[in-house]
């Protein structure tokens, strides 16, 4: 048999289980008079009759019963495969990797990745914590993190954090030695914690703003460090200036073990972005993670 009759049988065994035309046709979602005739072309075809019909109901013949007692497990086990890919459909899995730097990692994906991961147990997630400005594309991650401002245009860029700004702090006692600075420029005068990025192994310029006036600082001191948080405690220990998030700043101003400088010139920015390639084939399970990460005011 032409594996094109095989809706042929289908119809059979439904018309089979129902011991009716009307229900099975409504089932399948076919006419009574449509389902009749695919029947009569099936007796034909095999050259026995099937189904004995009255004016009242339909039951098989000894050749149906025997067609409907050896086909229809196989065609029941046909139905659960298909339903386990569904399954499988609605419970998307795969790898992604994404680079960013630790500072986001604590503080913003890692307290949405508990609750996603936990829903979505076949779904693996990669970070790896990066400086550098990394082309994701030719590092084959799946996406990136990024101030949005640094985000290039031919990406597309998911906020999943609200505004941000920076903070100059250090501990009070560097203070009783040295007067608090009250413009960027005086931060050449001080002993500031560097950060070193490994992109050209530069170091990174502080950046300041105010009344639409832009300045970059090339900073100086006896101690450079390639993190944020190694930033942080340099700063708390007392070693000297530190230009840090000012979320990472907040409970240690609170307690006074950091004091802040140069407020004013630290306006809010773009906060961080996942981004990914325009082109990139979203998975299911890529697209519930943007979600996830997504941040909504």
């Amino acid at each position: 048999m032409q594996r094109g009759n095989l809706n042929d049988l289908v119809s059979f065994l439904a018309i089979a289980r129902e011991r009716s035309f009307t229900t099975a046709a409504a089932k399948l979602g076919v006419s009574q008079s449509a389902l009749s005739h695919t029947i009569r072309e099936l007796e034909e075809r095999l050259g026995v009759r099937l189904l004995t019909r009255t004016t009242r109901s339909v039951a098989p013949t000894e050749a149906g019963e025997r067609l409907l007692r050896n086909l229809a497990p196989h065609f029941d086990q046909i139905d659960a495969e298909l339903a386990a890919l569904n399954e499988l459909r609605d419970k998307p899995s795969g790898n992604i990797r994404i680079t960013v730097i630790d500072y986001v990692v604590n503080t913003i994906l890692l307290p949405k990745l508990a609750k996603f991961l936990r829903g979505y147990p076949d779904i693996k997630v990669e970070i790896i914590i990066d400086y550098g400005l990394t082309d994701i594309v030719a590092e084959r991650y799946d996406a990136g993190v990024r101030s949005g401002e640094q985000v290039a245009k031919d990406m597309i860029a998911v906020p999943i954090g609200p505004d941000s700004r920076m903070a100059v702090v250090a501990a009070p006692p560097y203070f009783r030695k040295q007067a608090a600075p009250k413009t960027p420029q005086e931060l050449v005068k001080h002993s500031c914690i560097n950060l070193r990025l490994p992109t050209h192994g530069g170091l990174y310029a502080w950046e300041f703003e105010k009344g639409g006036r832009e300045l970059k600082v090339r900073v100086e001191g006896q101690l450079s460090v390639n993190g944020t948080y190694q930033m942080l405690d340099a700063a708390v220990a007392g070693l000297g200036l530190a230009y840090i998030p000012e979320e990472l700043a907040h409970p240690y101003m609170r307690r006074n073990r950091l004091k802040r400088v140069l407020e004013d010139w630290c306006p809010p920015f773009p906060g961080f972005h996942l981004y990914y390639p325009s082109r990139r084939q979203s998975t299911p399970a890529f697209a519930l993670l943007v979600e996830a990460l997504r941040y909504r005011r």
